[in-house]
């Protein structure tokens, strides 16, 4: 078969079908994107509201680009877990909230154990858990969960199958080269910073490029929301 022969067939064939890796990766960096512009426009409807100023603030998990993981990872598990086999709206509401409760409690206590910080702090809200989340969020995730996967997802699905297979194939692979340095780079530059706030000298060069590189007040510039766990 010639070059010509495949490229006819790549013309054919349908792009990111189905629950494949490319739909999947797809879909969680549609949720990157949407959870990091989400969160910052949280942040200017509140100091707008109680400040009266808008706030512009960096609300991302990595350093590089306009992306959450966070987010990104909880978009393709809903879409894995309640997509493949739609329920009904009430189940799918009932799993959504539990799963966004579970996600979010795991999340924080990762955080806080490998990391020593935390992104948000619950303790002070109504019906909490640990501080880690609480009923009324859970029930926002059930809310979220129904929306993303009974109107959202299905027309989200049928457009990215649309794309150009070789083009999306290209996109692909270059775009989770990107993706994975850059939560390679920012998630370990978070932990040398962590080992830097305990007094933790760098014992490789890796070590004291990332302190010249990302020093301390540029990752608060770049995480604002992360506070030490005292």
């Amino acid at each position: 078969m010639n070059t010509r022969d495949v490229r006819s067939m790549n013309k054919n064939e349908v792009f990111a079908k189905g629950f494949c890796f490319d739909k999947l990766f797809w879909i969680f960096v549609i949720g990157c994107v949407f959870g990091a512009y989400y969160e910052e426009l949280l942040v200017l409807i509140k100091g707008l509201i109680h400040q009266g100023i808008p706030i512009m603030e960096y609300r991302r998990g990595v350093i590089y680009g306009p992306f959450s993981p966070v987010y990104g990872f909880g978009a393709v598990l809903m879409v894995y877990l309640f997509a493949r086999n739609p329920k009904s709206k009430w189940m799918t509401f009932l799993f959504g909230s539990l799963f966004g409760g579970l996600f979010e409690f795991i999340i924080s206590f990762l955080q806080e154990t490998f990391i020593g910080t935390t992104s948000w702090d619950y303790s002070n809200h109504f019906l909490n858990i640990a501080g880690r989340t609480t009923i009324p969020i859970m029930i926002a995730w059930g809310i979220l969960t129904v929306f993303l996967i009974h109107y959202v997802y299905p027309s989200v699905s049928k457009w990215i199958e649309k794309v150009p297979y070789d083009l999306g194939k290209k996109v692909t692979k270059w775009m989770l080269i990107f993706l994975v340095i850059d939560m390679l780079v920012s998630w370990t530059a978070l932990f040398r910073w962590t080992l830097r706030r305990n007094e933790v000298e760098p014992i490789t060069p890796v070590g004291k490029i990332y302190d010249r590189i990302y020093p301390d007040d540029y990752l608060q510039k770049r995480f604002p929301n992360m506070e030490v766990k005292k």
